[in-house]
């Protein structure tokens, strides 16, 4: 009867909120779910960077349902996950082509593979790699977009490599500092989050705009 409740308390999960999440997968759950976001596309919608910083401010005992987790297995999930994913969905989209973007229905999807493509067009592949894994939905269609366009594998990996770690490993421990330094931090969690994603999306807006600069310096050159 306890492992019936057990698995409905799990399959009853909402899969939007990061500390359902955690508590009904803990560890195991943040492996997965950086494994889906970056690597399957019907893993757009997943909450990557919510998770990842409520999993580090879990390691410190805050949050509302009592979960705590041990930081070096998250880091090493977080990682595993993220860098698999990505060469995942590399190898997916090299072997696939564009079939796969081609045959979705949701309109989000479509506009995250027209930012993709134009990042790696904008910007060459290794700043393009980097900078998507800061901007929802973007970094779940470039891996499978660079294989589809022939990104050479030694460059891919390398710089997914390099971006990863940076996103994965650098929004848990911004996580795991807050919990440990902010008494109750887990009471400004939504506006926390909010403000992540908003400087997570920085790096792409500043290149955006220092593209466009370069630009219009160039035509009244």
């Amino acid at each position: 009867m306890a492992t019936s409740l057990t698995l409905g308390s799990q399959l009853a999960v909402n899969l939007l909120d990061a500390q359902s999440l955690l508590a009904a997968f803990g560890v195991l759950g943040v492996g997965v779910v950086m494994f889906a976001e970056t690597g399957l596309l019907i893993g757009f919608f997943l909450p990557g960077d919510s998770l990842l910083f409520t999993a580090g401010l879990l390691c410190t005992g805050s949050g509302q349902h009592g979960v705590r987790l041990s930081l070096f297995p998250l880091l090493v999930a977080a990682a595993v996950g993220t860098l698999a994913g990505s060469q995942c969905g590399y190898l997916l989209g090299r072997k696939a082509g564009g079939a796969l973007l081609a045959r979705s229905r949701s309109v989000r999807l479509k506009e995250g593979a027209e930012r993709a493509e134009e990042l790696l067009d904008r910007y060459g592949h290794a700043k393009a790699i980097v900078l998507a894994r800061f901007v929802p939905v973007v970094r779940t269609v470039l891996n499978p977009m660079a294989g589809a366009l022939q990104v050479p594998v030694r460059t891919f990996t390398l710089w997914q490599v390099v971006g990863g770690l940076v996103w994965s490993l650098g929004l848990t421990l911004v996580g795991y500092a807050l919990g440990s330094s902010v008494p109750n931090v887990d009471k400004y969690l939504l506006p926390i989050i909010a403000v992540i994603v908003v400087v997570s999306v920085l790096p792409l807006a500043l290149e955006l705009l220092r593209s466009r600069r370069a630009a219009k310096d160039g035509v009244s050159g």
